[in-house]
């Protein structure tokens, strides 16, 4: 990426876009390169299906569609209204959904659905460098019956959502993001006054996640919070067993609110996940390597709460300092990306 820190401030949702046609190719080698600079631990599971001619978009917002048009809301709606909803779809460019795949354990399915949630926003800041502005779309009402079986659905699969993709004329004006500062606690001692130089020092994470709050969520609800654990032995840390996955202070828990609504925890999950992938982006382009996992201690509410963590919250990633070392654009090879066209 040519500029990260100004592509993840200045990138914005887009709901309207031109005519112009965005190319097959173009879509896919945005798809392969986000891919390629997801770092994570594990090899995660999920797969996209791309949408772009005038015919599979038509198919596309039948399906979209058939919730409203078949059901109760259908008749309540003018025809003017349902006319415009289909135009909107079909008008638009291109359109990518994201699905992560099934997996056996609790951990492996956050692994799948954080990997795809990062790569679409990684997705909308390339295509941003590009000039394509995108909408990141989950409402359920598309999720009918017709529209699983469009996308070819699988048991335990989970939808990521849809990146509506296309050229626009004019962004919408940014709206202020909370300071990471007002989200934030340190369990040990608060070194950011002395700015150290070092990559993962107080100092220099919260700096980023000042950057890394640009990430979209839906409702401006910003669900998440962070912790930062120094090597000091506190009272809180010195309470904990860890297994041999224990992290090694400093290290920065990651933590999303959990809404009672299935639809809008999967919105949050998804938020906390881009803005991580924002942090890492951030920091590799500074020349230091950020470690991301989901440890299997995370799933243990007990050791959770040691740190501080808050009823109806969960931890979404521990991240801490890799090795420092400057990367090329060839350090991580592309993957092989499962792409369906349509």
């Amino acid at each position: 990426m040519k500029d990260v820190s100004t592509t993840v401030r200045e990138r914005r949702t887009i709901r309207r876009f031109s005519a112009a046609p965005v190319e097959q190719e173009r879509i896919i080698s945005l798809v392969n390169e986000a891919a390629g600079l997801y770092e994570s631990e594990g090899t995660p599971h999920w797969r996209c299906l791309y949408f772009g001619t005038p015919e599979s978009r038509e198919e596309l917002a039948e399906s979209m569609m058939a919730k409203v048009t078949g059901g109760r809301l259908g008749k309540l709606l003018p025809a003017p209204m349902t006319d415009l909803l289909r135009r909107q779809i079909t008008g638009t460019p291109a359109h990518v959904i994201f699905i992560a795949e099934s997996a056996g354990t609790e951990r492996e399915r956050d692994e799948n659905y954080a990997a795809v949630s990062s790569i679409m926003q990684t997705v909308q800041l390339l295509g941003w460098e590009q000039g394509l502005g995108m909408l990141w779309y989950t409402d359920p009402l598309i999720l009918s019956e017709s529209f699983y079986k469009l996308i070819g659905w699988r048991e335990g699969e989970r939808f990521a959502g849809i990146l509506e993709i296309g050229s626009f004329d004019k962004a919408p004006r940014g709206r202020k993001r909370t300071p990471a500062e007002r989200k934030w606690t340190i369990i040990g001692e608060d070194s950011r006054q002395l700015e150290d130089a070092a990559p993962f020092s107080a100092y220099n994470v919260l700096r980023l996640l000042n950057e890394a709050v640009w990430a979209p969520n839906d409702g401006m609800r910003e669900p998440w919070r962070f912790i930062y654990v120094t090597g000091d032995k506190t009272e809180a840390s010195g309470k904990l067993q860890f297994s041999e996955e224990a992290p090694s202070p400093p290290f920065l828990l990651v933590v999303a609110r959990e809404e009672t609504d299935p639809h809008k925890q999967d919105e949050d999950y998804a938020a906390v996940c881009s803005l991580i992938q924002n942090f890492q982006l951030l920091a590799r382009s500074e020349g230091w390597q950020v470690r991301r996992r989901i440890p299997e201690w995370v799933y243990d509410r007990k050791r959770c709460e040691s740190f501080g963590l808050r009823p109806l919250e969960r931890i979404v990633a521990v991240l801490e300092a890799g090795e420092h070392k400057r990367y090329s654009n060839s350090v991580f090879p592309i993957p092989a990306v499962k792409i369906t066209i349509n």
